[in-house]
């Protein structure tokens, strides 16, 4: 039902630190017609060509600039991610994305005030690393 607001079509890039790629970032808009704190992102699971990247690896941010694991989001509510807004994913993995095509699965959860159930969201999308 919320699939079309996952996984932002041309987003999905290598992240560069020092050079190195050190893993690949995607972006995706909330799958509620409201915003909510960080803490109420249920989970968010990331597949690249069929290998889950795990949870301790996967960071998220609503400005690029604070950075949280999905632990530490558990307590963030000074944070909020806006309808509308894009929620930015980093999936950290050494060398990032090789170059060329790749099948990459976004998977997002939130909880919400008045549902009892975390609403899901999947998206699978072929990408291509330049």
């Amino acid at each position: 039902m919320f699939d079309n607001n996952v996984f932002k079509e041309g987003t999905c890039k290598n992240v560069i630190e020092n050079g190195v790629p050190i893993g690949f970032q995607l972006e995706t808009n909330i799958t509620y017609y409201r915003g909510i704190p960080l803490s109420m992102v249920e989970y968010i699971r990331v597949a690249a060509d069929g290998t889950d990247i795990p949870e301790e690896d996967i960071r998220i941010s609503v400005d690029k600039t604070d950075w949280f694991t999905m632990k530490e989001a558990e307590t963030v509510t000074s944070y909020k991610w806006e309808y509308g807004e894009p929620l930015y994913i980093r999936a950290l993995k050494e060398g990032g994305l090789e170059k060329g095509s790749h099948r990459v699965k976004l998977t997002v959860a939130t909880r919400t005030a008045y549902i009892p159930v975390p609403l899901e969201g999947i998206k699978e999308r072929e990408v291509v690393i330049k």
